[in-house]
């Protein structure tokens, strides 16, 4: 009876709450922009002069970078008629231990791209949810997809062959050029950018001219620094091998569990592969050369492995130059705006890589900015296209400030175990997805990319909260039980509201209170993009 008592009086919070997120919501579409309408293209070409070594090519848009965000984003500009020239510095397929999950919402956006069919003929593993598992106790957190067609599910693969596939669509297009080289720096030119001075593969200095330059060179971006206000944080290091003989407890989800000192996740990237993935703290992270991370492996984390798992995960341990370690980068979307550049992808935002949920922003990313440049028509005045772009901040925020929000405040609930408080907040998120309904398929739908809404998460963040308070107080509320509820608020918070404040609390909850939510295009020159016009 107290427990139904409690999730009533959440209910009750719920429906006054979904009240306003549904008025705000009307307000939106009534004043939704037409970002998406076509316009007559205007052709806006500079003719390269000599720079160093080589000038090459001509281009409307240069686009350094062909992982995930490059490369679906050459692919949509160069299909909507734009000269892209695409330079990468590794065209050959990567062994990575990131960009492996694509939650269902960013299975969405890639069919908006048209890029759907990337996902096959690489061995991609379809994904319903995820098992969250903490001390014997088990909650099935399960995808919100009834309304979605059977192929909208979350998929795993090899990030290798997923980006092969991308950039294989891109090259497919007569217009644009991709070509291996490293990028050196941007060429600017009174303050603003005219294009990149860049390495061809056989060392080769070479200089390429365009209107627009867009940067999406990933997390290790070594541009970002003079196009935003970068400040990165690396809070913890994913320890990824691969396992295989084995089999995870439910087909078609993955494994997540809560353990100390680490948490754990494992998802299937082939037919035969498990990736497992350990969080070990920045400051704790043991070597891999002299055997120590070995060690930490099988003696700390191995016992709380699940016991179908335990074989091959020592197996995998044991089997040479099968443990590689990737930095979780946190970086807030900060941005220096810059004429004649702009900066997308991991280069510009990057939050905790628990959730998966990077490659989900980085395609959304695509989709809007893919939709301001469609109706330009002259990429000619740099200061203008800049001031115009500088919408894409704002309207990006509904998916990106979700996605970077719960999994910031995830990881830093999930990584502190030893914390009595952090403890708390762990069984009142377990307990709330065991609730059912309209909490835990909430939740799913927000981490999942299905549920792209701030005011969203803010509710589940409260009635969680009230949930958790509810349940310490239990059976009856003493002097400690209130003391303890008080805790369990002021944690929850301080760990919330943080993270709020740096993804901008205008932008997300208030985007039609910022006057760059409603730039206009740029009026350009009345030429065709068909019809060259050399400047």
């Amino acid at each position: 009876m107290a427990e139904q008592y409690i999730v009533g009086v959440a209910g009750v919070i719920a429906f006054l709450l979904g009240f306003v997120f549904l008025v705000r919501s009307w307000g939106l579409s009534k004043l939704k922009r037409p970002a998406s309408m076509e316009f007559p293209k205007e052709n806006c070409v500079n003719k390269n002069g000599n720079g160093e070594g080589e000038a090459v090519g001509t281009t409307e848009i240069i686009i350094v970078g062909a992982g995930v965000a490059g490369a679906a984003l050459a692919y949509s500009l160069g299909k909507d008629e734009y000269r892209v020239q695409v330079i990468e510095r590794n065209l050959h397929a990567l062994n990575r231990i990131a960009g492996e999950f694509l939650m269902p919402g960013g299975y969405l956006k890639l069919i908006e791209l048209g890029l759907g069919d990337c996902v096959d003929e690489i061995d991609a593993q379809q994904i319903l949810g995820y098992t969250l598992n903490k001390d014997g106790k088990e909650a099935l957190v399960s995808f919100p997809l009834e309304k979605f067609q059977s192929h909208v599910v979350g998929r795993t693969f090899h990030n290798g062959r997923f980006v092969q596939r991308l950039r294989k669509k891109a090259a497919s297009l007569h217009n644009v050029s991709l070509e291996q080289g490293t990028v050196t720096s941007l060429l600017e030119e009174n303050g603003i950018v005219k294009g990149v001075h860049y390495k061809d593969k056989s060392g080769q200095l070479l200089t390429a001219y365009a209107p627009l330059t867009i940067v999406c060179d990933g997390c290790f971006s070594n541009l970002r620094r003079s196009l935003c206000h970068s400040k990165v944080d690396i809070p913890s290091y994913f320890v990824g091998f691969i396992l295989t003989n084995c089999e995870l407890p439910k087909e078609k989800y993955g494994a997540f569990i809560l353990a100390d000192p680490s948490p754990i996740l494992f998802y299937p990237i082939s037919s035969t592969e498990i990736r497992c993935l350990v969080d070990v703290p920045s400051q704790n992270l043991p070597s891999v050369s002299n055997g120590e991370m070995a060690h930490y492996l099988k003696t700390l984390v191995a016992p709380k492995v699940l016991p179908e798992l335990y074989n091959s995960f020592i197996s995998a341990i044991e089997k040479k130059d099968n443990i590689r370690i990737m930095p979780n980068k946190i970086m807030a979307g900060a941005s220096h705006l810059t004429p004649g550049a702009f900066l997308i992808g991991d280069a510009f935002n990057m939050r905790h890589a628990i959730t998966g949920g990077g490659m989900t922003v980085a395609l959304s990313d695509v989709v809007i900015l893919r939709d301001l440049l469609r109706p330009l028509h002259d990429l000619s005045d740099a200061s203008a296209i800049c001031k115009y772009l500088e919408s894409f901040y704002t309207l990006r925020k509904p998916m990106s400030s979700t996605i970077n929000t719960l999994a910031n405040v995830l990881h830093k609930v999930f990584s502190a175990p030893s914390d009595p408080a952090m403890e708390n907040l762990q069984q009142t998120l377990l307990g709330y997805l065991k609730l059912g309904g309209v909490f835990s398929s909430g939740v799913s739908a927000l981490l999942s990319g299905l549920c792209p809404r701030p005011l969203s998460l803010a509710f589940h963040f409260i009635v969680m909260a009230i949930y958790g308070v509810g349940q310490l107080l239990l059976p009856f509320p003493s002097p400690k039980r209130l003391l303890g509820g008080a805790k369990l608020l002021w944690v929850a918070s301080s760990v919330f509201l943080p993270i709020i404040h740096s993804e901008g609390v205008r932008q997300m909850f208030f985007p039609l209170t910022v006057p760059a939510y409603y730039r206009t295009p740029p009026k350009g020159k009345k030429n065709l993009r068909g019809n060259s016009m050399h400047l």
